[in-house]
């Protein structure tokens, strides 16, 4: 991600439910940066960006100050990634999966399977999760990864 874009800047996360394989990887890259470049809201060109990190989480900027991500273009957005899980088979819009390291391995569980987790004690509360609600490219460099004591996810367990 460049450093052109300023910490304002705002941020979708959509994470898959499952990391996107070697042979997908190249060509999931090419699609976002792809869209991102051709992104447009009332016929304007947003300044935005996209990446994928630790294969599975497909991450959108916009810097809303030179022109603003509309109603239509985030519609757009969602097509564009509805049409990313069609042709991968893979989940983007699942809210209620969480995602969190162990290691430097990216894991994810589905709400009851993270609160027996936590109650096991595989995971606790400095257990790194993904929160994938920041909304800003300063949070999303600071805050995206926090431990779970400290995040909202310590809420569901």
């Amino acid at each position: 991600m460049t450093a052109a874009l300023p910490e304002t800047a705002r941020v979708w996360i959509y994470q898959a439910d499952r990391p996107f394989n070697p042979e997908e990887t190249p060509a999931v890259r090419q699609k976002i940066k792809r869209f991102a470049d051709e992104w447009v809201s009332h016929n304007r060109q947003l300044q935005a960006e996209a990446e994928l990190y630790h294969d599975r989480f497909i991450v959108l900027i916009v810097d809303e100050s030179h022109a603003g991500a509309s109603g239509c273009s985030i519609d757009s957005s969602v097509r564009f990634l509805q049409g990313l899980e069609a042709e991968y088979r893979v989940d983007l819009f699942d809210r209620m999966t969480f995602a969190y390291k162990q290691g430097s391995e990216v894991k994810t569980a589905g709400r009851e399977q993270f609160a027996e987790l936590y109650a096991s004690g595989a995971i606790n509360d400095q257990t790194p999760v993904f929160d994938n609600l920041v909304n800003n490219l300063g949070d999303f460099r600071h805050q995206w990864v926090k431990p779970l004591g400290q995040s909202w996810h310590k809420r569901m367990v």
